[in-house]
């Protein structure tokens, strides 16, 4: 939802009610993500995208409907490859959707929820979105308590509390429940849409292969710190798509911020006086991970020097290095580009190898 959010608030501004369709699951090779959503205008116009192109048509049609008479919808599309093909979903991928009408009436809780996501403030909303009563309630869970409902005061304790853990690793995905909010029951679906800040990618080095690696990590959504202990370099003017250029030793910087579960690390210094003590900080953090640039020989001398600050052969593995994949990178880009590469792989398994070597899904974790 968040891509569409500025037209959805729009449109809520005006008084205008919108049809909004959610991708909630997926199978296979999905070309869209659970979260991802389009949106019907009463105008007749059609914003965001739920699969590159896909069903949007099949998805236009509904959004009408639902827009007339408001009772929300559950679709399926992929399910087998004579429906795939009807509505365009050649891909071989399977999509679950759910499409709700959206109006100052049905989402009172919306504006808040917009001023949370633009204060970079977590902030999730569970939709019931299958079952035998309740379809389309919304509840909206923050660290400082809820906001609305889903019908009963028990299911609304049971969901905040659950939600509070998607919310924390910024997930977003499916809860199940009994009628009334059981845990062992599967009678409601609930479907969870977790707003979180933007991951951190922290930056240490203030060189030509940092400001490449900002630009990269700037694409895949990150929120971009360069440090560097040397002002003369750690300027504004050569790292213009970093979000913070800080002066200060990384080790010590770091020591300070926060690191999370998503939280990246790089470290591109090439100084011993500056790596071996960065490393030694960030591998007693949770960051999701942790590199550090060099050649071989270098990476190898580092071990040594990080065994003698007192790292385990545990804490050395969790480095990267030398980082990146295998692209056969030269350039500061290309080189930012491996780096890229790699953090993605690490964020979702993939093997690494080219999908032409390979016969399993694209998708790491989708069945085949």
């Amino acid at each position: 939802m968040r891509e569409v959010l500025p037209a959805l608030m729009a449109a809520f501004d005006r008084g205008e009610a919108v049809a909004m369709a959610t991708v909630v699951r997926t199978w296979r090779s999905a070309p869209r993500p659970a979260g991802a959503s389009m949106l019907v205008t009463a105008g007749g116009e059609a914003v965001g995208s739920v699969s590159g192109g896909c069903v949007e048509g099949a998805l236009y049609e509904l959004g009408g409907e639902v827009l007339h008479d408001g009772a929300p919808q559950f679709e399926t599309y992929g399910i087998s490859d004579n429906d795939a093909f009807a509505v365009g979903l050649t891909c071989g991928g399977i999509l679950e959707i759910f499409v709700e009408r959206v109006s100052p009436e049905t989402w009172p809780e919306l504006p808040g929820i917009a001023a949370s996501v633009d204060a970079e403030e977590h902030v999730a909303v569970a939709t019931i979105v299958r079952g035998p009563h309740h379809v389309g309630r919304h509840l909206v869970v923050r660290e400082s308590g809820v906001e609305g409902s889903l019908g009963t005061t028990r299911l609304d304790d049971t969901v905040g509390a659950d939600v509070l853990g998607l919310l924390e690793s910024g997930t977003t995905g499916f809860l199940h429940y009994g009628p009334e909010g059981e845990r062992l029951g599967d009678d409601l679906e609930v479907f969870v849409t977790s707003f979180a800040p933007a991951p951190r990618m922290y930056i240490f080095g203030a060189i030509d292969f940092s400001a490449a690696l900002s630009r990269a990590g700037k694409l895949l959504g990150f929120h971009v710190t360069v440090v560097d202990a040397r002002e003369v370099f750690a300027t504004r003017k050569r790292f213009p798509d970093a979000d913070e250029v800080v002066v200060d030793w990384p080790h010590r910087w770091l020591a300070s911020q926060p690191v999370d579960s998503r939280t990246v690390i790089c470290v591109l210094t090439h100084d011993p006086k500056f790596d071996v003590p960065a490393l030694r900080t960030a591998v007693g953090t949770r960051a999701a991970y942790i590199g550090a640039m060099g050649s071989r020989r270098t990476h190898e001398d580092r071990v040594v020097r990080l065994k003698e600050a007192g790292l385990t052969d545990e804490e050395i593995a969790r480095i990267h290095s030398p980082i990146g994949l295998d692209l056969g990178a030269r350039t500061p880009e290309e080189t930012a580009v491996s780096i890229a590469a790699e953090i993605v792989q690490q964020r979702w398994g993939g093997s690494g190898v080219a999908l032409r070597s390979s016969d399993g899904p694209i998708h790491a974790g989708a069945p085949r």
